[in-house]
């Protein structure tokens, strides 16, 4: 259920015009590394990696940024049960 959840969140930032193609891009990148074929905790670490990155881009709106660090949380929260 949360991986649908982060999935929505990804997708409405990715359709949201008002947030920068540059962005828009890396989000993409980041939900693709979330649905691989790799082990969770691989997939989980490399959409953190991409999406830690793109929170700092200084062209990211705040709302977005906040969306972004949100759904970070998420994505750590899953790594740790995935460890567990």
């Amino acid at each position: 259920m949360e991986m649908d959840e982060i999935n929505q969140f990804l997708d409405e930032i990715n359709e949201d015009r008002t947030v920068p193609r540059n962005i828009r891009t890396l989000v993409q990148e980041a939900k693709g590394h979330l649905n691989g074929k790799q082990e969770l905790p691989v997939r989980i670490n490399s959409a953190i990696s991409i999406l830690d990155e793109v929170s700092n881009d200084s062209n990211i709106p705040i709302y977005t940024r906040t969306q972004i660090w949100n759904i970070v949380s998420m994505l750590e929260v899953m790594n740790e049960r995935a460890k567990a």
